[in-house]
């Protein structure tokens, strides 16, 4: 009977054994489905989202480039055209006019928005008073959209009841400034309207840059004798090269893709002398009723916009993993 009592014991032990080892799987198994719950959910979030990007965003850009390849006119179609489309807006003199208009506005506008963006951070990064007021005010056009910005450009540079007329009234009577109704000045009208909107953004970003940099490097180049303009020139700036690089890619997209400032300050005119690449391709397809054309300027947009972003992504890759 002692026997049986040692034989039974070891079982029973292993059944207690087994019983535990099935009680912590019973209460870790929630536990494990929790983690992958956890795991798991920000994707199963992000999942919608992304599935309507990959369509509406991607799916679209795709379709346009098919577009692009047929005869489409009022309604799309899928008869096959090769390259007509394009040979179609290089035919088209409106497009040279918008191609040329944004040479002048890209360059004026990056210019001046580098420039002015620059002086505006070299100057509140003195340390001034009410340093606070004056970047929210030169940051307060970057807040408004285009439209806004191009309605109240449109008002101060109407001749019959903006700039022309308060200085006119003050007695100046032979003062014009009618470049908004003169086909040969009104793209300057438009440059002047997204330099002022822009320009506070470029500051931010330049001041940012600056603020990065240690003091004590222009406390060295200032005990070995060098003013404050070499300092800037010759230490600061060429230190800001990747601050200027930003604010280039950055502009020049803004400038090729200019759309809602043009419509809401000029329309395109006057007698299409504002015309650019992004209004073409609305004018084309929804005006003139030219799908396949605006289609195949649409395309020349998007690849004109990748030239620039593609290789300053793949060069701002390669530092980041070299730094590391």
């Amino acid at each position: 009977m002692g026997s049986a009592l040692e034989v039974s014991g070891p079982e029973e032990g292993l059944g207690q054994v087994s019983m535990a080892h099935t009680g912590k799987a019973a209460t870790r198994s929630p536990g494990r489905l929790w983690g992958w719950w956890q795991i798991h959910l920000p994707k199963l979030m992000v999942a919608p989202s992304l599935a309507i990007s990959l369509v509406v965003v991607y799916g679209f850009m795709l379709w346009t480039g098919w577009i692009s390849l047929t005869t489409s006119k009022v309604m799309p179609t899928n008869e096959w055209a090769g390259l007509d489309q394009y040979v179609r807006v290089w035919a088209n003199p409106l497009w040279r006019i918008a191609v040329n208009n944004i040479f002048i506005f890209a360059a004026l506008f990056i210019s001046f928005s580098v420039f002015i963006g620059c002086v505006l951070a070299i100057l509140l990064d003195q340390r001034i008073r009410f340093e606070g007021v004056l970047r929210t005010i030169y940051l307060y056009p970057m807040a408004l959209s285009f439209i806004v910005t191009g309605t109240a450009w449109k008002w101060i540079l109407n001749p019959g009841l903006g700039l022309e007329h308060l200085v006119q009234s003050m007695g100046w009577t032979s003062f014009h400034f009618d470049w908004l109704v003169n086909p040969n000045y009104a793209i300057y009208t438009v440059v002047i309207a997204a330099v002022w909107q822009s320009s506070g953004f470029v500051m931010a970003m330049f001041l940012a840059g600056l603020r990065g940099i240690d003091d004590e490097i222009i406390k060295a180049a200032r005990l070995d004798g060098a003013s404050m303009v070499k300092v800037y020139f010759r230490v600061i700036l060429p230190m800001l090269a990747p601050t200027f690089m930003t604010a280039f890619v950055i502009l020049t997209h803004l400038s090729v893709k200019s759309f809602d400032l043009v419509v809401a300050l000029t329309s395109g005119g006057p007698a299409n002398s504002t015309q650019l690449p992004a209004t073409f391709m609305y004018t084309q397809t929804f005006a003139r009723n030219n799908l396949g054309v605006g289609a195949a300027s649409a395309v020349m947009i998007f690849m004109t916009v990748a030239a620039i972003i593609v290789p300053y992504l793949y060069s701002e890759i390669r530092r980041s993993s070299y730094v590391r």
